[in-house]
């Protein structure tokens, strides 16, 4: 029996719109720009490969500013990141929107892009941070799934919602959605309560912040074991993402097959991020972690054996569904094991080896198809996968959390 003045048990429920509603409209807002982004620099008189580094520095932005993002959030403290991080992405697509305007300002509109990458840095450590304070440690992995699921449904949408913009005003209407999401993800951080932590530092405790440097070394055990698996992960992820257009490509599909089968992955990948969550929760991350890096690498290696819409289709939702199950995983893992002290700092490095290996992916698919082919340097993206799922298999039974995952 509950004693009647005990606090209600732990909801998601419960946390809903101050814990995820903010990550809703800043992916959004982020998920309105990203199919124009490259049209845009094009438009403004960049050539082709302008164009790709343009959208690139949104990538590079954030991987970058992962270990600042940490000192940021020390500093100023989770709230107050999430609500200047989101109006930082506001001002700067405001910033990017206003170039097209003015028809001649290519570099502003790089740096606008730059900038959406480090403030979406910002963002997402200070609501990881904010989570795994705030949620009971038997419901990380469902919360820091659901976030993860949360924002690939605002990816998903804003393009749809940025589309209708774009019918009205033209390609700055994509701009200006992503104003409104953004600023609306920085109001609503302002204005909803803030969530309880469960498990921060101790606030009695003096002693001065340990240093990124310090954290780095005290955990380089951590760093060079889940750590590599979860930088395979991250490769792998990001190349899944370039593979399934360039092979509908290779097999003269049209753009709108195309389309639909990328889609049609991604909306598997948004289904079943809280089911996935649940099981880490319960069984333990290794029955997630290990799995979904399995069926990734077993579907991107089936991807040179397909030959047609059907085939590519079907092989394409084993990618989504492989990914989907994995959602949060990245962000768990470094929940699990980021310390009360310094732990802003923990996952600032965290952060940046998962960014340094979504940025690697690509490279690697792209070297390898210079060498030999693109089937080949598909199928080399596979093996990340096994080697992921390989990493994971010996690391994550013997590594324990001071809770006992």
């Amino acid at each position: 029996m509950t004693p009647p003045n005990s606090p209600p048990p732990f909801s998601l429920r419960g946390i809903a719109v101050p814990a995820f509603g903010p990550a809703l409209l800043f992916s959004t807002g982020q998920g309105a720009i990203l199919p124009v982004v490259a049209l845009s620099a094009v438009q403004l008189g960049a050539s082709v490969a302008v164009a790709a580094l343009t959208v690139t520095l949104i990538g590079l932005g954030s991987w970058f500013f992962n270990l600042p993002a940490s000192m940021i959030t020390l500093k100023f403290g989770e709230r107050w990141s999430i609500v200047g991080a989101a109006a930082a992405g506001a001002l700067a697509l405001l910033a990017a929107g206003v170039s097209l305007v003015i028809g001649n300002g290519l570099w502003l509109l790089a740096v606008a892009m730059a900038v959406v990458g480090m403030a979406a840095a910002v963002f997402s450590l200070a609501r990881q941070k904010y989570l795994t304070e705030a949620v009971p440690v038997e419901f990380r992995a469902r919360a820091l799934s659901t976030l993860g699921g949360v924002s690939r449904i605002g990816v998903f949408i804003g393009p749809f919602i940025g589309a209708a913009a774009i019918a009205f005003v033209g390609i700055s209407g994509a701009y200006w959605v992503g104003v409104a999401g953004m600023a609306a993800a920085a109001v609503l951080a302002v204005t909803v309560p803030d969530l309880v932590a469960v498990d921060g530092a101790d606030p009695n405790d003096t002693r001065p912040e340990p240093t990124l440097r310090g954290v780095a070394v005290s955990h380089a055990g951590i760093f060079l074991t889940a750590g590599i698996g979860i930088l395979l992960l991250s490769a792998l992820r990001a190349s899944r993402q370039v593979v399934i257009p360039l092979w509908a490509g290779h097999l003269g599909l049209d753009p709108t097959h195309a389309s639909l089968v990328y889609g049609l992955s991604g909306a598997i990948d948004m289904l079943v991020f809280y089911p996935a969550g649940k099981v880490m929760d319960r069984r333990g991350r290794q029955w997630v972690a290990i799995p979904s890096t399995l069926i990734m690498g077993v579907a991107l290696v089936l991807i040179p054996l397909t030959a047609g819409f059907t085939s590519l289709l079907l092989v394409a939702l084993l990618i989504g569904f492989g990914n989907g199950i994995s959602s949060g995983l990245v962000m768990t893992l470094g929940a699990d094991f980021s310390p009360n002290r310094g732990r802003g700092q923990f996952l600032g490095l965290w952060r940046f080896m998962a960014d340094a290996g979504s940025t690697g992916g690509p490279v690697l698919l792209s070297a390898v198809t210079a060498v030999a082919s693109l089937g080949a340097g598909v199928t080399a993206t596979g093996v990340l996968g096994f080697a992921a799922a390989g990493v994971f298999a010996v690391v994550l039974p013997r590594l324990r959390h001071r809770s006992n995952f």
